[in-house]
């Protein structure tokens, strides 16, 4: 392996971590945001074809047709799930959080 083969796959790496970034982060936030919306299953749903198209894309032009780049494009998709778990219940224990919507009755 050339030294221009490990750069690349640093690259490939670093571009899998923004992906995972990408998707896990926008899962987060849809969640978030489907808690308050009358349209909760058109947000999910939305946010799920949306992320997977955004994450499949960037994986076929990023690994090139090559199986050791879609491999460690996986390994930095992971690695931002892991890091991703770690730092959103440090986020989510902000004081700025907001509070979950109050339950609703729908009974006349």
């Amino acid at each position: 392996m050339t030294s221009t083969d490990g750069i690349m796959l640093a690259a490939v790496f670093t571009a899998g971590t923004g992906f995972g970034v990408v998707f896990f982060g926008g899962l987060w936030l849809t969640v978030r945001w489907a808690l308050f919306s009358q349209f909760s299953a058109l947000w999910i749903a939305g946010s799920l074809f949306a992320r997977i198209g955004l994450v499949m894309a960037g994986f076929y032009f990023v690994a090139d047709g090559q199986w050791q780049r879609w491999l460690v494009c996986l390994a930095g998709f992971i690695a931002a799930r892991l890091l991703i778990g770690r730092l959103l219940p440090k986020l989510d224990a902000t004081p700025y959080a907001p509070s979950p919507p109050l339950l609703r009755s729908h009974a006349p």
